[in-house]
């Protein structure tokens, strides 16, 4: 199963909690689609890296309302060939789920392979030497969306991971970055998982340890407070590597989304942030999805 399908796999459980709340986050994911045909960022402008979120968003509650101008608004960036690596891995993100079969699927593999580091990974660079490891989880999440076969990369790519890794416990984002972050070790985690190979109980156990006493995940060792994307990251490694071993704090972990909760729809994303937007509220049904049970 791919890396999105997973994730709406998990997310598709989040509605056991909201319940009647979950027609108030549908609203408000729809209330943010433009004119224009894409989903809108938090200066009301349409934005593909917006648009990936709110879409996975929908289809995690499984909502059917029409989304029109969408097809036209992607067609728009043609092959993305003005698009940086990440909004490149978003146009293919949306375009695989909207255009289906109209797919460039060529074209944009071409695109996206422009971005392979000299060690066999991903980098949001051109002609890098070193891969990074959100940049891998991308790429082979954008690999995926395209439909292409990863048997040809999964050596080059663990290689790249392996080497990002090296003697810490778990990853940082690049090799040069001396200690490991939440959302780095979950996305090499996640990434190394789509090739069958297991991570590691050192990396599981450095990531249960970012878990916060008043519930939620910490973004690295010395960050103040829980944020939500890191809870969400934390809690899908740990559950695809079956180590999710949340003991007490599963009913803290709730409590500290609960706390990021707003009645308009929305998720925000830790407890110092003022606004809400669609990327936190789908990392806010990924995290109620791994807690339903």
């Amino acid at each position: 199963m791919s890396i999105r399908l997973e994730m709406i796999q998990v997310g598709r459980l989040a509605p056991k909690l909201l319940g009647e709340a979950a027609n108030l986050v549908e609203a408000y994911l729809l209330s943010r689609r433009h004119d224009g045909g894409g989903f809108m960022n938090r200066y009301g402008q349409p934005d593909l890296y917006y648009s990936v979120f709110a879409l996975d968003a929908l289809c995690c509650l499984q909502s059917s309302a029409p989304l029109s101008g969408f097809e036209s608004y992607l067609e728009h960036f043609g092959d993305g060939a003005d698009l940086d690596f990440v909004h490149l891995c978003c146009l293919i993100r949306c375009a695989s789920v909207v255009l289906g079969s109209q797919l460039s699927r060529q074209r944009l593999k071409e695109r996206l392979l422009a971005y392979r580091s000299l060690d066999g990974g991903f980098h949001p660079e051109q002609a890098q030497a070193e891969g990074t490891a959100y940049g891998c989880f991308l790429g082979v999440a954008a690999l995926q969306d395209l439909g292409v076969d990863l048997e040809d990369f999964k050596a080059s790519i663990c290689h790249c991971l392996g080497k990002l890794k090296g003697s810490r416990p778990a990853w940082g984002n690049e090799a040069r970055v001396p200690s490991p972050s939440t959302n780095a070790t979950a996305a090499a985690m996640t990434t190394l998982r789509q090739f069958g190979e297991d991570p590691g109980k050192d990396c599981q156990e450095w990531l249960l340890a970012q878990s916060h006493p008043m519930g939620g995940f910490k973004a690295a060792p010395m960050a103040p407070i829980p944020d939500l994307l890191s809870t969400a990251t934390a809690l899908h490694a740990l559950a695809g590597s079956n180590a999710l071993a949340l003991e007490g704090n599963h009913d803290r972990c709730l409590d500290f989304i609960d706390s990021l909760w707003t009645n308009l729809g929305g998720f925000h994303g830790h407890w110092h942030e003022d606004e809400i937007d669609p990327e936190y509220t789908f990392y806010g049904l990924l995290a109620l999805g791994h807690l339903s049970d």
